[in-house]
């Protein structure tokens, strides 16, 4: 609903060659309550002084010398880039009417004036005019949340991944095609990965050797990018030692629930693995 207080504070321009239509225009306007009437008898003036103010409402004069009000509208739509042309014209021709509203124009005054019927036909058009300026305000403000909270979603994002990083000893991101988009520390060694740098290929690395079961565990993992927490696999060495990781993943989407990618964190686990634990591992 529209304040009633807005109706009468709405700014209304009163565009007509003839003083006495706009003196009587004037007068019915102010006997009704608006108190922001400009007006003007020189069609050339009303785009600029639209431009400047930018009218709740524009009551429009067709037949006018030099320049008439369809070629005003033509004028005025490029201000209006929305689309939305607050124009209610005036005219004595009834033929005018149709050609008038395929203009642009939302409304139309006869002439000669009938006072019920111009105060009608304004507060509706105002009425209109005034709702959309809500909506578009309310979309603005929409528009405005969205960016904010969007903002400090990728804020809470940054300090989350810099805390992970700082909490584990690698951690990395992978795009919607399963690129490595963000590393952070020794990934590829410890998932058992390498570039190949001639053809850009990812390939087994042969320096360890791995556990097979607890491997193609963590391989399903990754390559289904399903959420899995704490995953230790091990392997040995070249030297013959016996080492322990511990990998957690998750797939990573955008505010509107669509999937951006895959992200994950690790850590060696070796000094914390007591005997009992290493017996659970390998059963």
């Amino acid at each position: 609903m529209v304040n009633p207080a807005d109706f009468l504070n709405a700014s209304i321009l009163i565009v007509d060659d003839q003083e006495a239509n706009v003196l009587l225009l004037e007068e019915i306007l102010r006997d009704a309550g608006y108190a922001c009437i400009t007006s003007t008898t020189d069609p050339y003036a009303a785009c600029e002084l639209h431009r400047k103010n930018l009218y709740d409402l524009i009551l429009l004069d067709l037949q006018m010398p030099g320049m008439d009000g369809f070629q005003v509208m033509e004028g005025l739509k490029e201000i209006e880039t929305d689309g939305y042309l607050p124009v209610l014209v005036i005219t004595a021709q009834p033929d005018h009417k149709l050609r008038a509203l395929a203009t642009g124009a939302k409304d139309f005054i006869g002439k000669p004036f009938d006072l019920i019927e111009v105060q009608t036909r304004i507060r509706n058009m105002l009425e209109v005019r005034l709702l959309y300026k809500k909506l578009e305000n309310s979309n603005k403000v929409l528009e405005q949340t969205v960016l904010e909270r969007t903002a400090k979603l990728r804020e809470s994002e940054a300090r989350f991944r810099r805390l992970t990083e700082l909490s584990s000893d690698w951690y990395w991101e992978q795009d919607v095609n399963g690129h490595f988009t963000k590393i952070f520390g020794p990934v590829f060694e410890m998932l058992g990965i390498r570039v190949d740098d001639e053809l850009g290929r990812i390939q087994d690395d042969q320096g360890a050797r791995w556990d097979e079961i607890e491997r193609k565990e963590l391989e399903a993992n990754l390559a289904a990018r399903r959420p899995f927490l704490d995953f230790v696999y091990s392997r040995t060495n070249p030297n013959g030692s016996r080492q322990y990781l511990m990998v957690s993943g998750e797939p990573m989407f955008d505010t509107s629930g669509r999937y951006t990618g895959y992200r994950g964190i690790g850590k060696d686990v070796t000094e914390t693995m007591s005997p009992g634990d290493e017996l659970a591992l390998h059963h």
